[in-house]
């Protein structure tokens, strides 16, 4: 089914036809259309028309109103002050509206047919070591912003670009060559869970950093061994590879926690350009966009420079021959434009790491990796602080796990839901599984509603609460509508566009009809925080109309019963389809 026209989109075009008519020469101006709180949309484009026409605002807007000849949809627009023009609409047209939308299975959100591929690279923790808070956010935002995409019509190529690859691996590497059992802990076949598989990793680590340390000849071996695992020794190079199989039992257990997908072939981390580095040194120097400098190669930009006012340069090839994190991520572009066709690269990334990819992403344009048709964005994000505004630490001061905080919101959360459960009628089974959605989303939900660019404080009462902007508060909103349907009887919902709305019905139908341009508008803008704040504002509304609008009891007529059972029945629609994007589970019963 073609996309829904908005309300906003359906008054634009007639006010757009009102200015033709009467104001020929002015036929291509914007009439500068939005909500407002005066009726239900204002129209103040006409202030800078006059100006530019030299003319009086208030005639002028009366000249376009008279000019829009009796519709079904335009029920009154009043001029006011300085030629704004405050527009309210049939309640007719509302309910058209939505029923058009409640008809389609996307809820009249537009599907972009002709979209490009966008890369996303997001969730991107290190081989042998365990996932902490930090990894949150660029796993949770990413994770929205693919669905999000997916949903308006992008092709979306999931990319984790796991720490895999560098120095610290010559060290693990020939530590078990050397201690070969100490990475065995079943019998052969059995299961080990991600935990085990990174307690492991994490013994070895500390075992082997312990003896590079404190001993030189060993020292020089693990060194001898990086040396190897570059140059793809087949011994140190299956060893390598036992390292990065256990870290993925712990990675995919720590995603499975978070409710969320991981494929093994989109794991495709900094070995996954090895091969690649040379020629990029070698296409970037040629090109002249690179240039030696103390032996090292270097790209140089006019506004970065040092304390000392020295430039400071993005090396891509060290003096000694090996290769940074630049190297890495211009090869990784250079695969995804070249190999992946894409035609935008997101990067949900730590805005600390903000100068790299800026000096990364103009190299790439300099050496025409990145174009017009081609562009990069870095989609970064602020640090998670505890409740007393500073990164957040465990007592001891140590980085929190991130399965430890994952655990913490569940038993949180399960306890919320057990209060509510006997009313409710849930089963054990049913409580430990809402348990788990409510905490996962709850975590999810309080990041995924600050703006991405904005540190957020990790306070876990807060986000278990079911007051406020919350996960909770949408969740038992949706399970609060799905409970009418169980005492309609043999009511159904049926749209009766020839009733006269109350204002909690015309309020909460608007914003129903907004859903199409949130969605476009946070996927252009890479913004899940904007659809988090309609979801929030739809499940306020609807508890106004809930609380003003008998469905149920006391019993309203039969049309509009069935009217405002098709007012709930969208809302829940609407709730399930955007918390879905947002990765958010949404229990029938809670």
């Amino acid at each position: 089914m073609a996309s829904v026209p908005s309300l906003a989109s359906t008054v634009q075009q007639r006010l757009a036809d009102g200015l033709s008519a009467a104001l020929p020469e002015a036929a291509s101006a914007d009439p500068l259309l939005r909500r407002s709180d005066r009726a239900d949309f204002q129209a103040n484009g006409i202030l800078a028309l006059a100006k530019q026409l030299k003319g009086n605002p208030r005639e002028l807007a009366t000249k376009v109103v008279d000019a829009i000849p009796a519709n079904d949809v335009l029920k009154e627009i009043e001029v006011s002050g300085p030629g704004f023009l405050n527009i309210t609409v049939t309640d007719a047209a509302i309910i058209d509206t939505l029923a058009a939308r409640a008809a389609d299975a996307r809820l009249g959100v537009p599907f972009n047919e002709s979209a490009g591929t966008t890369v996303i690279d997001y969730a991107q923790p290190n081989v042998a070591k365990e996932m902490h808070v930090g990894h949150l956010r660029s796993a949770v935002i990413g994770a929205a912003m693919v669905e999000i995409l997916e949903f308006t019509g992008e092709t979306v190529v999931r990319r984790h670009h796991i720490g895999d690859w560098g120095t610290q691996f010559g060290m693990l590497i020939q530590y078990l060559i050397e201690h070969p059992h100490e990475l065995d802990h079943k019998a052969e076949g059995d299961d080990v869970s991600g935990e085990e598989a990174m307690s492991n990793l994490n013994r070895l680590y500390k075992a082997s950093r312990t003896l590079f340390d404190s001993d030189e000849e060993f020292k020089t071996r693990a060194r001898a061994r990086v040396v190897d695992l570059q140059a793809g020794d087949p011994e140190t190079l299956a060893m390598w590879q036992r390292f990065v199989d256990e870290s993925k039992i712990y990675f995919y257990s720590v995603f499975e926690k978070l409710d969320m997908d991981i494929n093994d072939p989109d794991i495709v981390g900094e070995s996954g350009y090895n091969d690649m580095l040379h020629e990029t040194c070698r296409l970037l120097e040629e090109s002249g966009v690179a240039v030696r400098s103390e032996g090292a190669l270097c790209v140089f930009f006019d506004d970065v420079k040092g304390p000392d006012g020295n430039p400071t340069p993005l090396i891509v090839q060290k003096s000694d021959g090996g290769f940074g994190y630049a190297a890495t991520d211009l090869s990784a572009i250079r695969d995804r434009v070249g190999n992946l066709k894409a035609t935008s690269l997101v990067y949900v990334v730590d805005a600390r790491q903000s100068l790299h990819f800026k000096m990364v992403f103009e190299t790439a344009r300099r050496a025409g990796w990145l174009n017009d048709d081609v562009k990069a964005v870095q989609l970064a994000f602020g640090t998670v602080l505890g409740k007393d505004g500073k990164p957040f630490k465990t007592r001891e001061g140590e980085t929190v796990r991130l399965v430890d905080l994952l655990d913490e919101a569940v038993d949180r959360a399960t306890a919320v839901v057990r209060e509510k459960a006997e009313k409710v009628g849930l089963s054990e089974s049913e409580i430990v599984e809402n348990g788990r959605y409510v905490g996962i989303g709850a975590v999810k939900y309080a990041d995924l509603s600050t703006s991405a660019a904005r540190d957020y404080k990790f306070d876990l009462d807060q986000m278990v609460s079911l007051n406020g902007d919350t996960s909770v508060y949408l969740q038992y909103a949706y399970a609060r509508i799905r409970s009418i349907f169980g005492k309609a009887g043999d009511r159904a919902p049926l749209a009766h566009p020839e009733l006269e709305l109350a204002p909690a019905e015309r309020a909460l139908g608007l914003h129903l009809d907004q859903f199409g341009e949130v969605i476009s508008e946070t996927a252009a803008e890479h913004a899940p925080h904007k659809l988090a704040a309609y979801l929030y504002q739809l499940a306020s509304l609807y508890t106004t109309f809930y609380d003003q609008c008998p469905v149920i009891k006391p019993e309203p007529a039969q049309e509009v019963a069935e009217n405002r059972l098709f007012l709930c029945d969208l809302t829940a629609r609407t709730l399930h389809q955007g918390m879905a994007l947002l990765g958010i589970r949404t229990p029938e019963r809670l």
